[in-house]
């Protein structure tokens, strides 16, 4: 007798039909996240800029996240993190080519906090293990 439970090839193939049915994203605010839902617990760009502590993290996830096209949002928020992370790209790209695939940011030469080193590296280090 064949068994049809949860773990049964039938069951499997239900299943991988509906993951299959499911719409991709068609706006910049549902392209997938890599930093902001483990850091804030969001799960889109829409509610990561409505919470307190975005700013604080944005910029890391526009480092390590080349799949929303960052520079064409108009939220202040996300220009003035672009511009943060612009900044730690120039100054660490080496590194961060090294541990995230991603396109390169422009060049700005402006000057970075290196109080947030740690936060940054954290970071990286998470983006490459999840990647």
């Amino acid at each position: 007798m064949r068994r049809e439970g949860p773990g049964s090839s039938a069951s499997w193939h239900l299943r991988s039909i509906r993951i299959q049915s499911v719409p991709m994203p068609t706006s910049p605010s549902s392209e997938p996240l890599k930093l902001l839902p483990a850091y804030l617990g969001v799960a889109s760009l829409d509610e990561a800029l409505q919470h307190p502590r975005v700013t604080r993290v944005l910029w890391l996830e526009i480092l390590v996240n080349d799949a929303i096209a960052w520079e064409t949002l108009s939220h202040p928020r996300v220009h003035e993190a672009y511009r943060t992370a612009c900044r730690w790209h120039t100054r660490y790209r080496t590194l961060i080519s090294t541990l995230v695939s991603r396109t390169p940011l422009p060049d700005d030469t402006g000057p970075i906090d290196d109080r947030l080193y740690r936060q940054f590296a954290e970071a990286l280090d998470f983006a490459h293990a999840h990647a």
